[in-house]
């Protein structure tokens, strides 16, 4: 008997990229999965988008990119505090914001602040899916 994951495929495999730091897959998955989807979650998705995205710009070195985003990653999730299709806003906006910290903190910097792979937010679901 196989069990039932309560969780569209194109999610779980867009945060199979994130976790594995492939912002701009994740990116282009979750983007496949929101086109199409007209359901409450459709601003949730567009949050997660643009998370990746931002990580993606942060990486890159295009700290305007990173800092634009990084407040409409707010604005699209907040409304889905605290706890939605298994993710924990409140610890996934705690850990992106401060992987973000001297990104936003400088809002003048436009090079030469690097990324800590060890601030890098992660995402993982209660319930789980598997």
């Amino acid at each position: 008997m196989a069990s039932e994951t309560p969780y569209d495929p194109l999610y779980l495999e867009g945060i199979r990229h994130f976790n594995a730091c492939d912002y701009f897959e994740s990116h282009e998955v979750w983007e496949e999965l929101w086109t199409e989807y007209r359901g409450e979650a459709r601003k949730f998705y567009q949050g997660l988008i643009q998370a990746a995205v931002a990580l993606y710009h942060f990486g890159n070195g295009n700290l305007r990119g990173a800092r634009k985003l990084h407040g409409s990653v707010h604005g699209y999730l907040e409304p889905y505090l605290p706890s939605y299709l298994g993710l924990d806003l409140v610890t996934f906006l705690r850990d992106f914001d401060r992987c973000l910290a001297d990104v936003v903190a400088n809002p003048e910097a436009t090079a030469d602040i690097p990324l800590d792979p060890e601030l890098l937010p992660e995402i993982h679901l209660d319930p789980s899916p598997t």
